[in-house]
This record gives C-alpha cells, sequence and structure tokens, in this order.
C-alpha cells in the first residue's frame, strides 16, 4: 500500500456520520436540472423498450452490440439504433443518443430475464475518465496515489486538489447532488454512488438484504445506471462499496 494511501485513513464510522446528515438534505431530483434531464428521456426509453421488446419476439436475438466479458455490466449491452432504424423498428434514432449528438448511450439490462431498456450518462462517464488519466499522470510521476480519506474498506477519495483534471465537478444524474471519486489501491477510478443508493431506500422504506447488490435500487428508481460503479452491500445501517467484479 502506498503512503499517500496509509496517510489518507480514517476512521468508517466518520463517513457514515456524513453520509447519514447529508442524507437528511436531500431527495431524489431535488433541482431542476435533474428534473429536466429525466423527463428528456421518457419518450426515448419508452419508445426505444416498446422496439426491442417487438424486435426479440420476432427475431428472437436482443439488438445489441457484441462487448467483451470485461466490459462492465452498466456498459455492456448498448442497443444496435442503426440496426433497429434499418429493420424498420423505430424511424429514426432519439435525439437523445450519442449516435445523434446526444449525451446518453442507451443500452440493455437484464438481458437473459428480463431486457430493459436504461440510459447511461456519457457525462459522467467522461468526468470519471478524465480524473482516472490525472492519477494515472501523477501515479507515474510520484509513484503513489493521490488519497484523501478512506470512505469504505479499500477505497479513497481522490484528493482534487493533487490532480491537474481540467474540471473535476461530479453531479449524480439521480440526486443533482455534487458526488466523489473514489479509488482502489491500484489506482482506479469509480463514482461514489452510496448517498444516492441511501435515497432510494429510504424513499421506498426498504432495508436490504446484507448479500444484495445495492446498485439494484438504483436502477429501479430511475432509468440511469450507475455508471462508473463498484457493488454495494448493506453494512452497519449503511451502503458500503466493495470491491469490483
Amino acid at each position: 500500500m502506498t503512503k499517500a494511501v496509509k496517510a489518507g485513513r480514517t476512521l468508517p464510522a466518520a463517513a457514515i456520520l456524513v453520509l447519514l446528515s447529508a442524507i437528511l438534505s436531500g431527495c431524489l431530483y431535488p433541482d431542476n436540472q435533474a428534473q429536466n434531464n429525466r423527463v428528456s428521456y421518457v419518450e426515448s426509453v419508452r419508445n426505444l423498450q416498446a422496439a426491442v421488446d417487438d424486435y426479440y419476439q420476432q427475431e428472437g436475438v436482443l439488438p445489441i452490440i457484441t462487448a467483451g466479458p470485461e466490459i462492465p455490466r452498466y456498459e455492456k449491452f448498448r442497443i444496435n439504433l442503426e440496426q433497429l432504424k434499418n429493420t424498420g423498428y423505430i424511424d429514426d434514432i432519439p435525439a437523445t443518443a450519442f449516435e445523434k449528438g446526444g449525451s446518453a448511450y442507451f443500452l440493455i439490462i437484464n438481458e437473459e430475464t428480463e431486457p430493459t431498456v436504461k440510459v447511461m450518462d456519457l457525462g459522467t462517464v467522461q468526468k470519471v475518465n478524465d480524473v482516472q488519466m490525472s492519477v494515472n499522470r501523477y501515479m507515474t510521476q510520484l509513484g503513489e496515489l493521490p488519497a484523501g480519506e478512506e470512505l469504505y474498506p479499500g477505497y479513497w477519495t481522490v484528493d482534487v486538489s493533487k490532480i491537474d483534471a481540467r474540471s473535476t465537478e461530479l453531479r449524480s444524474v439521480y440526486s443533482g447532488q455534487d458526488m466523489s471519486y473514489i479509488m482502489d489501491e491500484a489506482g482506479t477510478v469509480y463514482a461514489d454512488y452510496a448517498f444516492d443508493i441511501m435515497q432510494a431506500l429510504q424513499k421506498d422504506d426498504i432495508t436490504p438484504a446484507e448479500d444484495e447488490d445495492l446498485r439494484i435500487y438504483l436502477e429501479k428508481a430511475s432509468f440511469y445506471v450507475p455508471v462508473k460503479s463498484v457493488p454495494y452491500r448493506w453494512i452497519n445501517g449503511a451502503p458500503q462499496a466493495q470491491p469490483a467484479e
């Protein structure tokens, strides 16, 4: 473990207290920007879900772009929009899609049981990728991680004051709240969704099982997927990041 990581260690209980206090002041989609983003995708998701269902029923396969096993779940099964258009299942590619200059990929989750259309926010992806490149440069130059406090066992915040990313502000697509960047001992960067998960659980008064991946509650709460994330488990009354799959 690096010198910077050791210096940044704090008690996990402190992180939990910060999380719980923040939750008292927030709610899902609290501001107009998040609400407008939500509305803008509703029609696209509904139309694509109907097209995917029809395509699957008629063709016997899903209209997806092939991805390797190394691709994370929330980035994996992108919908082949050109194929849907060329075969007449949609009249045109949605303007919200990256393929038409939009800021999202549309993808399918639960592909083996109940194929469901969801939205991958490319703004989140780009922000995390930018910070990842800055962390990589920092590690190459100094031989240690730009680590802040230890939020969860094996995960530290990225001390953005130490890196050269152009813009580090990251807003949640679920709540509109600022999100932290977290990284593991290898320096792999992720977005921290613990706040959003806790809100989703509180909203529906859910106490999850200890073995559940809590990201499923974000799937249910929104058409967005928690891209650039790690699994979370319910530990000591709060969501806690777990080793990446």
